[in-house]
């Protein structure tokens, strides 16, 4: 160690960038120490960045006269405070992803851009006395105006942008003008106040047994809420959360798409006169900082967010309420690959409060925890109010019309759940127009030239597009190879089953939900509100429909090419098939309507799929479990995946197979480096390495070993590289 100078004080940092380690910076004369949690503004390299103090140091490793100060602390208190920066510090350990990276992850944009605190509590508006007393008729020609007025009438008076962007496209010229009218007044932040709560339906006897299932008094506790679709577990953690509220106490509630805070947020105004925030990618950056505030300060009653809403400061945290846990969405699949929902127990932990996972088809890692008794598990088995389970049937996808998409069953109970007056949903997960084009003649395919992998056909516009790099191209008029004029386009996606349909069903309106449909703001959004108001007989779409949403009046569900995942070399990939084929069944009967849903398959006699369908889902995972545990795959075992990409076709491989030892250790299985399924990439060729052991600390050791070779290696020419602790997808 270096002798530091006795005047000078030093400070460790974590740097946004891809190095491991902390920092050593001088505390500026004359400057207090900034406490762990701080921003410190700074120059690293020829670059100016904002850091994170993590701590002073007595004696730098440096000698001091090389040490630079930093430039100036932004902040008299921390921004990340110290059960926070502990669950980081654990989760950048336990992931081996750089510390700098991991806090920068954890704080909105705006405040890693060096905005400051405050900033994020001005934008909120309530109503003014004259906006409380005014016909809402003299805003007769500003229907956007009247909107958000009614809106607030029928909260309690306040509102910030991210409730407003949640439910209004294009609102901010109207919040203005109605500022002009001295209908809205700006203000800092929402009074203090207790969070009120309407009462709800009563309780069936499941859901009683489940709200008691959950000690009232603090103390840490994970339970996974396993019900059946419909079965009424939102009501479940409204009892849950009006609880904590009374105790004075905040709630957050993570989802696993921004498609489904709208919704979520509609349904929880209803209930909770409260402060309520949403966190999530879909707003702007200065949005996310004024709902973060409020959260850190204390004056947000609930948030609700997406996956990164779990690192959100909140100082009287009493409960965390994760909903379909089991969705892949929680994993996050570039840079910090975290999985919120892990983090989110040992948050809980860390807080001494309650963890909820709710789902009705639970990933096997909470199966798995639930049978060792690490969770507890509480099930809602009925539906909620009399509605009936819908009737499951399997379909042979190879009993087709001549011509058709749907199969002779498939297309009968379509025109009989019509005829009834009823709503009818078609799942296709598959967007475009078909999956590839080809020339009978030669065999050609529209590859993309930059992946290994087909481009795919879309009708409007007319247009070839890689769904893995982006690049489009016209499609072309004749063969590239032979000129033969006749292409084909081979497959289907939901563009091409919505035409179709169009044409069979010439009288119905059908509605298209898939991510092309729905790239505007507010699009999806809007579509399903339509649903919801009648306004659409039959919905056509992809897994954007299979995640909680409520279409009562849908009686009908038709899931068309189910089974890829029978095939994946993705060993979770089955688990995923059936976890969405399940999903979008439940979109089938509610209320008092009975439901009925027809699963097209061409692989019908599979046992997985069979299996499924007769038995149901807790059979499914049984036999399932049985095929993992054999092969020591997880939850039975733990895995790593280092994945490494270059422009060069050996180079991802050279640089794997250098870090493999000539005689592993025992305890983990080293399997590869081979290259990946779809090798080439956005024009980078890509290889894997996975690392299997039944002894965590044991794979974790190697994978810390992995970590310090490649740093010490320096920078590898043309290589990226790339760790995922508890992959999700292998491929």
């Amino acid at each position: 160690m270096v002798s530091a100078s006795p005047q000078r004080r030093y400070v460790q940092v974590a740097v946004p960038v891809p190095l491991y380690g902390l920092f050593d910076y001088a505390v500026p004369a004359d400057s207090r120490v900034p406490e762990a949690g701080c921003r410190l503004q700074l120059r690293f390299g020829h670059r100016e960045l904002i850091g994170i103090c993590c701590g002073t140091i007595d004696q730098p490793a440096t000698a001091a006269d090389k040490i630079r100060e930093y430039q100036a602390c932004l902040d008299s208190e921390p921004v990340i405070p110290a059960s926070l920066m502990h669950l980081l510090q654990r989760a950048s350990q336990y992931y081996h992803h750089p510390l700098g990276d991991v806090l920068a992850t954890a704080l909105p944009t705006a405040l890693m851009q060096g905005r400051a605190v405050d900033e994020g509590g001005r934008s909120l508006w309530r109503l003014t006395q004259q906006g409380r007393e005014e016909p809402l008729e003299a805003l007769q020609r500003a229907p956007k105006q009247r909107a958000i007025v009614a809106v607030l009438r029928e909260s309690d008076g306040y509102c910030d942008a991210g409730s407003l962007s949640a439910r209004f496209e294009n609102w901010r010229s109207s919040v203005k003008a109605l500022i002009e009218k001295e209908w809205l007044e700006a203000i800092s932040l929402p009074p203090e106040r207790s969070a009120v709560v309407r009462p709800g339906p009563e309780l069936n006897e499941e859901q009683r047994a489940a709200v008691d299932g959950v000690p009232s008094e603090q103390g840490f506790s994970t339970t996974l809420l396993r019900g059946v679709t419909g079965s009424g577990k939102t009501e479940v953690y409204f009892r849950w959360i009006e609880r904590c509220l009374a105790q004075g106490r905040q709630a957050l509630v993570l989802v696993p798409e921004i498609g489904l805070t709208p919704q979520l947020l509609e349904r929880f105004s209803q209930r909770f006169e409260a402060n309520l925030v949403v966190l999530h990618s879909g707003m702007t950056d200065l949005e996310r900082l004024r709902s973060w505030q409020l959260a850190a300060a204390g004056r947000a009653h609930i948030v609700l967010g997406t996956r990164s809403a779990l690192f959100t400061p909140m100082p009287a945290l009493g409960l965390i309420v994760i909903d379909e846990e089991h969705d892949a969405s929680f994993k996050q699949q570039e840079g910090f690959r975290y999985h919120a929902r892990d983090l989110a127990a040992l948050r809980a932990q860390a807080e001494a409060i309650p963890l909820i996972l709710g789902t009705a088809t639970p990933s096997f890692e909470s199966h798995h925890n639930v049978r060792q008794g690490r969770y507890r598990e509480l099930r809602l088995s009925q539906r909620a109010g009399g509605a009936r389970p819908p009737i499951i049937r399997m379909v042979d996808a190879r009993q087709h019309r001549s011509g058709s998409p749907l199969s002779h069953s498939l297309d009968r109970a379509v025109e009989q759940h019509l005829a009834a007056g009823n709503q009818v949903m078609l799942f296709l997960n598959r967007r475009g127009y078909a999956p590839t084009l080809i020339c009978p003649q030669c065999g050609w395919h529209s590859d993309c030239e930059r992946c290994d992998a087909h481009m795919t056909l879309h009708f409007q516009p007319s247009v070839l597009r890689c769904h893995h790099c982006g690049s489009e191209q016209r499609p072309p008029p004749h063969c590239p190879s032979c000129g033969h004029r006749n292409l084909q386009h081979q497959g289907q996606g939901t563009e091409q089953l919505t035409m179709f349909l169009e044409e069979r069903f010439p009288e119905a309106t059908i509605s298209r939900i898939d991510r092309d449909s729905t790239r505007r703001k507010g699009s999806l959004e809007a579509e399903l509100k339509k649903v919801q108001r009648g306004e659409v007989d039959m919905l056509v779409g992809t897994q954007m429909l299979a995640k909680g949403h409520h279409f009562p009046s849908v009686t009908l569900v038709g899931v068309l090419d189910c089974d890829r995942g029978l095939f994946s070399a993705d060993f979770k990939a089955t688990e995923h098939m059936a976890q969405l084929i399940l999903q979008v069944a439940g979109r089938a009967g509610r209320a008092d309507k009975p439901g009925e849903v027809l699963i097209q398959s061409t692989q019908p006699d599979h046992p997985l799929m069979h299996c499924l369908i007769t038995q149901g889902y807790e059979a499914f995972t049984q036999q399932a479990l049985k095929e993992r545990q054999v092969l020591g795959l997880p939850p039975f075992g733990f895995a790593a995946l280092l994945r490494a990409e270059s422009v060069e076709r050996e180079a991802a491989m050279r640089f794997l197979q250098s870090l493999c030892p000539a005689s592993p250790d025992g305890d983990v299985q080293w399997l590869g480096p081979i290259p990946s399924p779809m090798e080439r990439r956005a024009g980078r060729y890509r290889a894997q390495l996975l690392l299997l052991s039944q002894n965590r600390k044991a794979l974790h050791v190697v994978l810390a070993g992995l970590v310090h070779t490649i740093q010490q290696q320096g920078s590898i020419k043309n290589v990226r590289w790339s760790l995922d602790v508890d992959p999700t997808n292998t491929l």
